[in-house]
């Protein structure tokens, strides 16, 4: 990588004033332009001069045969970094973000992770894939299957020539014999064992469709190694694979310090071969003392069923029936004989009974006829009727009579009457009845009413008397 340091900064106003930079700002500047060039990048060394402070953070020196850089490892990241111890004389593989400690003009390293020599661009990629199908779900506990109790036959993906599988029989015959084991040999280190295994996984979860015997659960498994020789098991192929499987999947691959993706994807993680063959057999002996319980508990529980039939039996025996059946027979009929008489004659006096109650019933009946009911309802409907309008008649004439006797005495009082005898009424044009002449005043109209008719007029009071003008029927 080329650098191109650029320290001058703006050119000087004069050429008789050069820019004069303090120890911080030259600092400051020369960090900016190490944190701009570099970034982030990969080291690798040997450690040396390891501090560990009571902050938590880890102060050492990365080095080699002709340079040597400060390395700083704050205490959160390597909260984050499980496990990961450093001690001098440790070949590493760093990486980090590289800048200048400003207090002692030094450059360093702030570092990131951490991986032995070889395993870091790997341990990356390892924790890329872990970190993304793990977002995807493909690890949740909700995908996970359960292992059969007792499984017919086991399917195998490993090497046919590894001490793996032939760890996994071992234990499995030791503990339990009878266990079918159909093995799909593949590679399982080196350029496309991934894809043998993602293949060999798929055909045995489609056992069926594929011509090959039906396997109960599927074990995925191979002896120990580095993360290089493990690392066909981290490839996402293989993953996918188990996830999609709808055999349950164990996963056993290598110690029990290794992890991988596989392991992370399978529905069960056994830490070695060993455990997985654990896994899937009942130790003979746990079997038989279990079944040698049970079949105690057996013997007891029918053992006491037999013991209350023979002495259920026993008292049968001991009964009449069995000890005289002649004479039981006999006694039997005699008491069949008076049954039959006495439901006969509890036959007869039921069948008294119900007579009399129909004869009961009949004659009630009688009694209640709806025909006499209507005709005596018409009966009294017609009275009634009749009743009522004699009633309304002489209600009409009283009312007639009053009416008569009320427009007699209204005839009497009718101003009418009055008009007749020569009176007349005034009144003005709004109905309003005029009753002293000092009411009205010059050119006010009124109205006159006579016996035989209406005459309009208008009030003059230029003479006396009172005179009307313009008289009119």
């Amino acid at each position: 990588m080329q650098l191109d340091f650029d320290l001058k900064g703006p050119p000087p106003s004069s050429p008789l004033e050069p820019e004069v930079l303090s120890v911080g700002a030259f600092t400051r500047r020369m960090r900016s332009v190490v944190e701009s060039q570099f970034g982030d990048v990969w080291v690798e060394g040997e450690a040396s001069n390891v501090r560990r402070q009571s902050s938590g953070h880890t102060y050492f020196t990365l080095k080699d045969a002709t340079a040597q850089i400060a390395c700083v490892l704050f205490a959160g990241q390597a909260a984050q970094l499980r496990g990961v111890k450093i001690t001098d004389g440790d070949q590493l593989q760093i990486f980090g973000q590289v800048t200048i400690y400003e207090m002692r003009g030094q450059y360093q390293i702030v570092v990131r992770r951490v991986a032995e020599v070889g395993a870091g661009a790997l341990q990356a990629k390892f924790e890329e894939l872990k970190r993304r199908l793990h977002a995807e779900g493909l690890f949740d506990a909700a995908r996970k299957k359960s292992l059969p109790a007792f499984p017919q036959r086991v399917g195998v993906v490993t090497s046919p020539t590894g001490a793996a599988l032939r760890d996994f029989l071992n234990v499995l015959s030791r503990r339990q014999r009878g266990i079918a084991v159909l093995v799909s040999p593949v590679r399982v280190q080196g350029r496309g064992a991934a894809a043998e295994i993602a293949k060999a996984i798929k055909e045995l979860a489609r056992a069926d469709a594929n011509g090959l015997p039906r396997v109960d659960v599927i074990v995925v498994t191979r002896g120990g190694g580095s993360l290089e020789d493990l690392w066909e098991f981290n490839e996402e192929v293989v993953a996918r694979a188990i996830a999609e499987s709808e055999i349950p999947v164990i996963s056993a691959i290598g110690h029990e310090i290794d992890f991988t993706i596989a392991d992370f994807a399978a529905d069960v993680r056994a830490p070695t071969p060993s455990a997985a063959a654990e896994l899937l057999s009942a130790d003979q002996r746990e079997v038989l003392d279990r079944i040698r319980a049970v079949h105690l508990r057996m013997n007891r529980v029918v053992g006491a069923v037999f013991e209350r039939q023979r002495q259920t039996l026993h008292g049968f025996q001991r009964t009449a029936v069995f000890q005289a059946p002649a004479r039981a027979i006999r006694e039997m009929a005699q008491t069949l004989d008076r049954g039959s008489d006495n439901l006969l004659r509890s036959v007869r006096e039921a069948a008294t009974i119900v007579s009399r109650r129909i004869e009961t019933m009949a004659a009630r009946l009688d009694r209640q006829d709806p025909a006499a009911k209507i005709a005596s309802y018409q009966r009294d409907i017609s009275s009634a009727l009749d009743g009522m309008s004699s009633r309304l008649m002489l209600r009409k004439q009283h009312l007639a009579s009053e009416c008569e006797k009320s427009a007699a005495v209204l005839e009497a009082l009718s101003p009418m009457k009055a008009l007749g005898r020569g009176y007349s009424l005034t009144h003005r044009p709004n109905g309003g009845v005029v009753l002293r002449a000092d009411t009205l005043t010059d050119g006010d109209e009124i109205l006159t009413t006579f016996a035989d008719g209406v005459a309009r007029s208008i009030v003059s009071t230029s003479a006396k008397p009172l005179r009307l003008a313009g008289l009119k029927k």
